[in-house]
């Protein structure tokens, strides 16, 4: 098994909505806002080469979006979900699975596009299976008020116009040996954590249940979180058994660092290290 960073740019989001009830003050330490409180955050995601299958988790926002959405995530960076596939020596055609954690707009919206010069959508990846699970999507697809703005239909609905979607089983053997799935349903509804078994250690795609370094105390979680007390208790489970096990922590939205990993102190879980994928 080979991994690849996949990098897709960088945008930015308010800093109070990523850190819910921590202050500025704290949160300012580690993630430094701009003048409109504007925190910058990466689009991080994982390419997994394996045998004849090529599985990307996560393709980042996307550009199919018009000049006023943009306008308010200042979408930016030399790197692109395209750019970073060729850099890893592979076409969007390669890929077999679109692993999908979940379907805010930033996890999922660079895996449909507009035709040149038109409105209508086709997949990116036209070869590759979509993958979400049946649970989380009736929740995109029918949402809350509070998520509507993040689950936009043009980002979902085409994977299954297209006949590419399938569904994850939680109750059935999974079709990807690669990794196991832990599910949270403190961010968003049955959101998928993978955990790979990679040179010897356990590696986590922590998707929104770790966005940053900045977020590993138990209290910085963030505003965007439907069920905010299911999140302190999923993170504190998890996190404890990363400290245990020496899991490496692979961070989607973390601006500087790959990866990480943690360990227990008497202040709680803490960060121990950080480093790129590479130097694993």
């Amino acid at each position: 098994m080979k991994l690849h960073v996949i990098d897709t740019g960088f945008f930015k989001l308010d800093g109070g909505a990523m850190f819910g009830v921590v202050p500025k003050t704290l949160w300012q330490r580690t993630n430094p806002a701009d003048e409109n409180n504007l925190c910058t955050w990466a689009m991080r995601c994982l390419l997994i080469e394996d045998g004849d299958r090529l599985i990307l988790i996560d393709n980042g926002l996307g550009d199919k979006q018009d000049a006023k959405f943009f306008s308010h995530y200042y979408l930016h960076g030399d790197a692109s979900l395209l750019s970073s596939l060729n850099a890893a020596g592979f076409a969007p055609e390669d890929i077999t699975d679109m692993f999908l954690t979940h379907l805010h707009f930033d996890h999922c919206g660079g895996g449909v596009r507009y035709k040149y010069n038109t409105q209508t959508p086709e997949l990116v990846f036209p070869n590759a299976t979509y993958w979400s699970n049946a649970d989380h999507w009736e929740w995109a697809t029918k949402p809350n008020a509070r998520e509507k703005a993040s689950f936009l239909r043009e980002n979902i609905l085409p994977m299954q116009e297209s006949g590419h979607l399938q569904y994850i089983d939680p109750a059935k053997p999974s079709p990807f040996p690669q990794f196991e799935i832990f599910y949270a349903n403190g961010h968003t509804d049955k959101m998928m954590i993978p955990i790979l078994s990679y040179k010897g250690r356990k590696l986590a795609y922590m998707a929104d249940l770790l966005p940053s370094t900045g977020h590993i105390p138990l209290p910085y979680v963030m505003g965007y979180d439907t069920r905010p007390l299911l999140t302190l208790d999923e993170k504190a489970a998890f996190m404890a058994k990363a400290a245990a096990e020496d899991y490496v922590l692979f961070l989607e939205h973390d601006p500087h660092n790959e990866c990480c990993t943690v360990t227990q102190t008497e202040k709680g879980v803490r960060l121990a290290d950080t480093f790129k994928l590479a130097d694993l």
